[in-house]
């Protein structure tokens, strides 16, 4: 049986974080997110390295995978893969990459990376999971908030609120990169279409911890994380 074990991994995040070099380019993009993958695997998810594989388990999907160093890190602080390999980033025989690879990373959902892939892709696995009648296990899935100029992202919230899609938590990091951003804020592009929506500061892990439960019965569920301009 899959549990959610507390663990609280940020005094070690820093000094992992450092040991991947090579893809300074993508720091700010990893930045942005480090609070809410830490929130996510330290107090939410029910997954841990030996139920990997379980079909009872939380699922976490990086669609914004172009940054993913603060997902590499958190990773390597809860046991998913082995700390050492932190320090080949992206080397000829590296398992890291510079977006994450389901096959060659444990504990990785998706492959990553191409922006506008990860929600559909988490409408999908939540939707299987309905169909097989595992009814516990909860899909998140990270966005950027620029991401959602993706047309690809119009079809599937609005084909999860149709099929009112309740083991589905988004996850919208606003860090106001988006070139066109939506008429009366990011929550709303969601909940014209069912969902619901948390709006917190992307940077409390109180606020993070009680919005990423917040889920109500019935509906998909949004969160938007605010952090600082990408600029």
């Amino acid at each position: 049986m899959t549990t959610t074990v507390t663990t609280d991994s940020g005094p070690r995040l820093p000094g992992l974080i450092r040991r991947l070099t090579g893809d300074e380019k993508h720091a700010p993009s990893a930045h942005s997110t480090i609070d809410v993958i830490q929130v996510l695997y330290d107090r939410v998810l029910r997954v841990t390295p030996d139920a990997a594989d379980d079909p009872e388990r939380d699922r976490f999907l990086l669609s914004k995978g172009h940054g993913p160093a603060a997902y590499y890190a958190v990773l390597a602080a809860h046991g998913f893969i082995p700390e050492a390999w932190l320090d080949d980033l992206a080397g000829p025989a590296s398992r890291l990459g510079h977006h994450p690879d389901r096959v060659l990373v444990p504990g990785v959902e998706i492959g990553s990376g191409s922006l506008g892939h990860g929600l559909g892709l988490a409408v999908g696995t939540a939707l299987g999971l309905r169909a097989q009648g595992l009814l516990k296990p909860r899909v998140y899935v990270l966005l950027g908030d620029a991401e959602l100029d993706e047309g690809s992202n119009h079809e599937a919230i609005a084909y999860a609120g149709a099929t009112a899609l309740a083991n589905l938590t988004a996850i919208v990091v606003d860090n106001s990169s988006a070139t066109h951003g939506w008429a009366g804020g990011i929550a709303r592009r969601f909940t014209v279409n069912g969902w619901t929506a948390d709006t917190v500061d992307g940077r409390d892990h109180t606020d993070l911890y009680v919005a990423l439960t917040g889920h109500r019965p019935g509906r998909p569920h949004l969160v938007v994380a605010h952090v600082e301009n990408k600029g």
